[in-house]
């Protein structure tokens, strides 16, 4: 390579925090889910200039400002979570009633993305208070760009149940969709979960993500079954994010569907019924429930 063509090494580059006064309302501030650096310039600025500053865990904002240099400049930091909300909001709301700016920032990535603050953007729009969004960071969507998954149409599920009965029916319900499923879950129940989607569709394509964006960024991908039987799956540590590709259409037999409304019909009124069979065999629930009834109305003939 000549000596002109030669790439010039990289060298730091001067940002600078501005110090513009904000407009007044409440902020939802993304940060970063592992990488310090992905914060962005305008959160920066934001959590620079906010009057009032609110986070799902004080220690990790406070964390955060100290390692991009952003001073409190005796600015409190109000602790706002599932557990204290209704006591921490007045607060806040008092505040934006004043005219302040206030900052509201979860432990990492997007506020209102499986974390408490939606109440309190829809408190502050109910009270006239503008609400801005600076966007950033999302654990679903970082997942959803480096899956290999098809993204033309995607759901966020959040976090399935933590008992058996109640995670397959959740499963089973949200595996019927033609789209792109994204979930959270406890390392400690991924295994699990694999095990009883391969109950549901093993040929599932199927996508385990953790750590993302942190040292120990991992990317699993195979199907359900493959997953299922990985020896990883039982010693997973960090923060997981779970993706499921569109299904396998699999066909259900007149014989198996009848007989799963017979045994409940006994038990439980049709619409029971219908909906508690059309979700565990990921049938569309108008169809279920017209052959529920046309089993009743059976039923009810032969006892005449």
């Amino acid at each position: 390579m000549s000596e002109k063509n030669q790439i010039e090494p990289a060298r730091r580059l001067q940002a600078h925090i501005q110090s513009d006064r904000l407009e007044a309302g409440l902020y939802l501030v993304a940060t970063p889910i592992g990488a310090a650096r992905d914060i962005t310039l305008r959160a920066l600025d934001v959590l620079n200039c906010a009057d009032m500053l609110a986070a799902e865990d004080t220690r990790v904002m406070r964390h955060l400002m100290d390692i991009h240099g952003v001073p409190l400049r005796g600015r409190r930091i109000l602790s706002y979570h599932d557990h204290n909300a209704d006591r921490a909001r007045p607060a806040l709301m008092q505040a934006l009633k004043g005219g302040a700016c206030v900052a509201y920032a979860s432990d990492a990535g997007t506020p209102l993305v499986a974390d408490p603050g939606y109440r309190l953007a829809r408190d502050a729009a109910e009270e006239g208070a503008r609400v801005h969004v600076v966007p950033g960071p999302s654990a679903a969507l970082a997942a959803l760009s480096l899956s290999g998954l098809p993204s033309d149409r995607f759901l966020f599920a959040g976090f399935p149940p933590a008992t058996k009965g109640a995670r397959t029916t959740w499963l089973r319900q949200w595996a019927s969709l033609d789209a792109t499923v994204i979930l959270f879950e406890s390392p400690r129940r991924v295994n699990q979960t694999l095990k009883q989607l391969c109950e549901i569709d093993p040929d599932r394509m199927t996508v385990v993500a953790r750590e993302l964006t942190k040292k120990f960024e991992e990317v699993i991908r195979g199907t359900a079954r493959e997953l299922a039987d990985d020896p990883r799956m039982a010693s997973l540590k960090g923060e997981v994010v779970m993706l499921l590709d569109r299904g396998t259409t699999a066909e259900v037999k007149p014989v198996d569907l009848n007989e799963a409304l017979t045994s409940r019909l006994g038990r439980m009124t049709v619409k029971d019924a219908a909906r508690e069979v059309a979700n565990e065999l990921g049938l569309a629930r108008r169809d279920v429930y017209q052959t529920a009834l046309e089993l009743a109305k059976e039923a009810q003939d032969r006892d005449e």
